[in-house]
């Protein structure tokens, strides 16, 4: 991978400021602790451990190369930060290992593939270069896109490019994968973008940016699991903050922000049958939602950081013990 990279020159993160201005209020107390649960290159911990002095960052990362760049670009905070190679729905064992009475004053979550696995060619999450067909991000543990694209059968292909990339021609590039694995292992994304453009009419290939993207974000996503972790964590983040803590989360498709807005509303809205004269105090909403629907990029974001084009920014503060695990 080439750890002499430095992570700072890899990755741009986006609406920093406006992630830490949400968490703000949490983090500008002593002794607070921050779990960065998408560490990535560590430019979000960075910018908070800068920012708030008096703050500590344990930052989760499942990628390893990530943990290895972070860790060298946050050296320099000593013992102010701690990385954790986990996924983050394990936030909550996270919390209670290094939290006070295993609560924390906040987390941040930047969803969605990184920087790092995205620029790494030979990580094949990108259509764009030919690569291995891997999007694995630990590459150490489970079935890379090459794996579950030899052993899934038509139905389950064509599920998982519908429900995970909403691709309107799902069953007929299943139908094509099927026949041309046959023949010729499918082990190049090369390979998997030629099949895309082949299943794709010429008209529906003009519009929309690259056609092979909606397949390679379904592909990345079933490979990672993402969704399911995901809608674990959530509840889990907002269950492991004390009471003012916040969770402030960046989503970039819109499978990753109904996860999000559905914890969310749940979380602030009261369980009260209609009519009641008075609300009991355990029916009352957990958190005080942020923002107003989700923050976009702004355009001077836009201008130094194209990455930004589809991040929803979400933020929540707790007000009552969330209880809600399901």
């Amino acid at each position: 991978m080439g750890n002499e990279r430095h992570a700072a020159d890899l990755h741009i993160p986006v609406l920093l400021d406006e992630c830490l201005d949400m968490l703000a209020p949490a983090l500008d107390r002593p002794e607070a602790l921050l779990i960065d649960a998408t560490l990535g290159m560590g430019g979000h911990t960075e910018a908070a451990l800068k920012r708030f002095p008096n703050t500590r960052v344990i930052g989760i990362d499942r990628d390893p190369d990530a943990i290895a760049l972070a860790g060298q670009r946050l050296a320099t905070f000593g013992d102010r930060f701690i990385a954790v190679h986990t996924t983050y729905d394990h936030i909550d064992e996270v919390a209670s290992q290094f939290g006070r009475e295993h609560s924390v004053d906040a987390v941040l979550m930047d969803l969605g593939v990184s920087s790092l696995q995205l620029d790494e060619v030979e990580r094949g999450f990108s259509y764009a270069h030919d690569a291995p067909l891997d999007m694995r991000m630990n590459p150490t543990v489970g079935l890379s896109a090459a794996e579950l694209l030899a052993k899934a059968d038509e139905k389950e292909l064509a599920r998982i490019l519908r429900v995970y990339g909403e691709e309107k021609f799902a069953s007929r590039i299943a139908r094509i994968i099927v026949q041309r694995r046959a023949t010729d292992p499918l082990t190049r994304t090369g390979q998997l973008v030629d099949i895309v453009k082949e299943a794709i009419p010429a008209p529906a290939r003009r519009t929309g940016g690259n056609p092979a993207k909606r397949t390679f974000q379904a592909l990345r996503i079933a490979v990672n699991d993402e969704l399911r972790i995901l809608e674990d964590a959530v509840p889990r983040a907002l269950a492991c903050l004390r009471i003012g803590g916040r969770l402030v989360i960046e989503s970039y498709q819109s499978l990753e922000d109904r996860i999000v807005k559905d914890v969310f509303r749940r979380a602030s809205t009261d369980n009260a049958p209609a009519g009641l004269p008075v609300i009991p105090e355990e029916m009352r909403p957990s958190v005080r939602l942020l923002t107003r629907g989700a923050e976009r990029a702004h355009e001077e974001e836009l201008a130094h950081n194209p990455r930004s084009a589809s991040v929803r920014l979400r933020g929540a503060e707790l007000i009552r013990q969330w209880k809600d695990l399901t």
